[in-house]
């Protein structure tokens, strides 16, 4: 730190820069709209005239190093200093100008330079300018971020309000240490004041990046529209496209940037990015040196191509990108940061958790580092469970509620998967359970969001959202970590080499297999969409996770995967999706493996169409999906009327059937709803006609009735509370144990906190003599607070005695006692209990004393 060093410059007054000639303005337009040759031409003029403005040889040097014309910049720097010997702005620029022509010790010496002239003359940098100059200059020395935006590029704000390079300073920083709000707030306004420049529109674009795609898309759109040969965007492009997998549009986006710049590391580190992701070592490797040319210890380029490997969930060789990148430069903070997060991601903790309480010491502004610290400290109070394979971390008060349900779900779902697709884990697969949703977001993204994931694999690393975090309406929680423990084993059996699609959709695949009613199926708006050719083609659907349209198109994404699995295995067999999994393994692209086992990629593309189509046509025949066209106060006179000239109108059944039920006309409604099921008979959607019948069977008194259809429900749904709260109740009054016990148990695979069918489920087992299942049942109630104490313990203790457990029989009626020490029968059960404790034991009878009673 040496902010001691040089804190008198950190003081800013308000003395404005003097205006720019005319000329120097045409200059910057020329910057600008990327017309870098004539930017150069332009500024050659007035440098050999003697212009006596360090703009001049500022701007040329910019236009040289955007066109990769390094060692020219090194001479115009060369001549520029020997002219403006007190120039820190032109030191500034020259580091990168020093490290481009393979000069580290230069680029050294310049920053001690500014350090001199700082000491000697810090009264001369109080121009705007300057002052933005030594805010990064301070930020690179390690001075305090939040001393820095608030002490240098704040003030200057506040003094020059309309100086535009404040903001992308201030920008630029709330992007290193990604606080992307901040960011988009800074970059907003400098696109206000420069709208003309096309770093504030990039910057934008990134801030938006991690939560507002579209505006993301927009802004880098708008940067490109002012500079098409604008590299640094150009690289976001190159980034999207690689993520949804639009290798071929990456391609053509890095020869565009050749053309501008043919020796941009970040070129290069791309290539090696796609070279590595084809399965081309050695194209990869020449394409790493090619980065390093110009640079040879530049760690940014094995930042970036790690980074890019990591982020398609090949953490190992992610991680062993950034390693190299640290043997070049051991404090290069957005590689140590990224390589803490690999090495989370793929269970080593021991070596991650230290990193990023590193990198938060020395950088106590980046938002992931301090949210990975005080997540790291959560995690501590956390109960490991351990068991056939499993880590399984969770809240301890979660984890006595329902911890061993989650690791019997878990090794259920290893014994089925792996002998499926013949996979063998030998390592511990690590699953943690977080109650907030925020913890979450963090463990997985290292930032707050993310507010619709359920869970997330890494590889051995499973992250989920537990029931806790998921509000009023939580998911079927065992569907979840069945999905996610399915990335597991595809993702060892391809070594991290699938897309997203096929990851995603084999999941969803597996999960209807597992349970019918787990997973996505399809429903009218699916239909809509499949039968509106807004179906993506096979061959670009990861893009369909990247970019959705809304929330609906993410899950479409999820479930049109899903189905071009089931296409794949219907039409060609589970051994060929295997086999292709495997041809993903040792490097071979997916469309290459698509097309050995199915043609060409068009013809894949096509037939998966037409099998969609005949999907989409084949649910509900004979509905008509069209929007009633009555008015919506319409009374169930008018409602009948429309609904006769359009019988077979689903929302008008609906509606009639609804408008019916408010005026109790429950026979009426009774047969509408009726017609319904018959229409559309795996509606379980809001509004099904299953969860209104069962509103008039019970209004009518009909309990029989009223179980039927909610039990067709049920055989829809995995998570319908409402459900499988009043099947516990009617099967528990038709004394139908078993079924009792069956729908209490899919209650708490949704939530697993309520305390009602942990009440239920105990009696229920204890009428069909399943002690062991009253026993995890009580125990569970017993955790959640219930409201008669005394009960459960009472409850608890009998199934403990017949179990042979006398002892813990004899605690809990203690405890019953406890609650209510007038309780009659529990005083009766310990009398019982402590009689048969004092009774001796019997010795086993033997053959001896059977032939000595003889």
């Amino acid at each position: 730190m040496r902010c001691s060093v040089y804190g008198v410059a950190l003081v800013i007054v308000s003395v404005a820069g003097a205006a720019p000639a005319a000329d120097i303005v045409e200059g910057h337009r020329l910057y600008d709209s990327g017309k870098y040759a004539e930017c150069i031409e332009a500024a050659a003029k007035p440098i050999a005239a003697g212009e006596p403005s360090e703009g001049w040889p500022l701007l040329k040097i910019r236009a040289e190093l955007a066109l990769g014309r390094y060692a020219d910049a090194q001479k115009t720097l060369d001549a520029a200093l020997t002219r403006f010997q007190a120039s820190i702005r032109l030191r500034w620029l020259g580091r990168e100008v020093a490290r481009f022509n393979g000069q580290p010790d230069r680029a050294d010496t310049l920053m001690d330079e500014i350090g001199g002239l700082l000491r000697f003359s810090a009264g001369r940098y109080r121009d705007p300018a300057n002052q933005v100059t030594l805010g990064r200059f301070f930020l690179s020395q390690g001075v305090d971020a939040k001393q820095v935006l608030d002490r240098i590029y704040n003030q200057l704000k506040q003094q020059q309000p309309n100086y535009a390079e404040a903001y992308l300073a201030s920008g630029e920083l709330a992007l290193d240490k990604q606080d992307y709000a901040l960011a988009a707030e800074a970059f907003e306004q400098a696109a206000k004041l420069a709208p003309a420049a096309p770093d504030a529109h990039l910057g934008l674009a990134r801030a938006y990046a991690p939560s507002e795609p579209e505006k993301s898309q927009a802004a880098l759109e708008a940067a490109l529209e002012r500079n098409p040969n604008h590299v640094d965007s150009l690289l976001l492009l190159v980034d999207d496209e690689i993520d949804s997998e639009r290798y071929d549009k990456a391609a053509e986006t890095l020869r565009r940037i050749e053309a501008v710049n043919s020796e941009h590391p970040l070129l290069w580190a791309y290539r090696a990015v796609l070279a590595h992701l084809k399965n081309e070592p050695q194209a990869e490797q020449e394409c790493r040196q090619r980065a390093l040319r110009w640079w040879p210890t530049n760690p940014a380029v094995d930042h970036q191509i790690g980074q890019k490997l990591s982020q398609k969930y090949r953490f190992a060789e992610g991680a062993a990108y950034q390693r190299r990148a640290l043997e070049f430069d051991a404090d290069y903070l957005p590689a140590k940061l990224q390589l803490a997060q690999d090495l989370l991601r793929l269970g080593e903790e021991d070596d991650g958790w230290p990193l990023a309480d590193e990198v938060f010491g020395k950088d106590g502004y980046n938002v992931v580092a301090h949210n990975l610290t005080e997540l790291h400290d959560h995690l501590g109070a956390f109960r490991t469970l351990a068991g056939d394979g499993f880590l399984l971390r969770m809240d301890p008060h979660e984890a006595a509620v329902y911890g061993p349900r989650v690791l019997d779900l878990l090794q259920r779902a290893r014994q089925t998967l792996c002998a499926k697709y013949e996979v063998t884990i030998d390592e511990p697969v690590t699953v943690e359970l977080f109650p907030r949703q925020q913890d979450f977001a963090i463990r997985t993204f290292g930032l707050p969001g993310g507010a619709g994931f359920l869970g997330v694999c890494f590889g051995r690393v499973i992250t989920a959202n537990s029931p806790a975090s998921q509000g009023e309406h939580p998911s079927n929680w065992q569907a979840t970590l069945w999905h996610e423990f399915c990335h597991v084993v595809t993702l060892h059996k391809t070594h991290n080499k699938m897309p997203r699609w096929l990851s995603e959709g084999i999941s969803v695949y597996e999960e209807r297999q597992a349970d019918a009613t787990w997973g996505q199926s399809i429903n009218p708006r699916y239909r809509e969409m499949m039968l509106d050719e807004r179906l993506t083609p096979v061959s670009r659907l990861s893009g369909a996770f990247l970019h959705p349209d809304t929330p609906l198109g993410l899950q479409f994404a999820y479930f049109e995967s899903s189905l071009v699995v089931q296409y794949l295995v219907e039409k060609y067999g589970l051994d060929v999706l295997k086999r292709i999994l495997v041809d993903l393994g040792v490097g071979m692209p997916i469309n290459d493996a698509l097309a050995r086992y199915t043609g060409s990629l068009e013809a894949l593309d096509h037939e998966f169409a037409e099998y969609a189509h005949q999907q989409a046509a084949a649910m509900a025949p004979s509905a008509d999906w069209t929007e009633p066209k009555v008015a919506a106060d319409a009374d169930s006179a008018e409602l009948t009327r429309w609904v006769e000239q359009h019988p077979s109108n689903y929302a008008g059944l609906r509606l009639l059937a609804r408008r019916l039920m408010e005026q109790k006309q429950w026979q009426a409604a009774e047969a509408l709803l009726k017609k319904m099921a018959e229409i559309y008979p795996n509606d379980a959607g809001a509004g099904n006609p299953y969860a209104l019948l069962a509103t008039v069977y019970r209004e009518q008194g009909d309990a029989a009735e009223q179980r039927a259809v909610l039990e067709k429900l049920a055989a829809l749904s995995a998570d319908d509370v409402e459900a499988f709260t009043r099947l516990i109740e009617l099967s528990s009054q038709a004394e139908d144990w078993e079924a009792a016990v069956k729908y209490g148990k899919r209650l708490l695979a949704v939530n697993p906190f309520m305390r009602t069918p942990y009440r239920q489920l105990g009696a229920a087992a204890e009428k069909i003599g399943d002690d062991a299942l009253a026993i995890d049942a009580y125990r569970a109630l017993l955790l959640l607070d219930p409201i008669d104490r005394a009960e459960a313990h009472f409850r608890l203790a009998g199934a403990l005695r017949r179990t042979g457990d006398l002892l813990g029989a004899k605690r809990q009626v203690l405890e019953a006692l406890e609650e209510a020490p007038r309780y009659r029968a529990a005083l009766t059960e310990l009398l019982e209990i402590v009689n048969e404790m004092q009774k001796p034991e019997q010795p086993a009878e033997t053959s001896v004393n059977k032939e000595e009673s003889k």
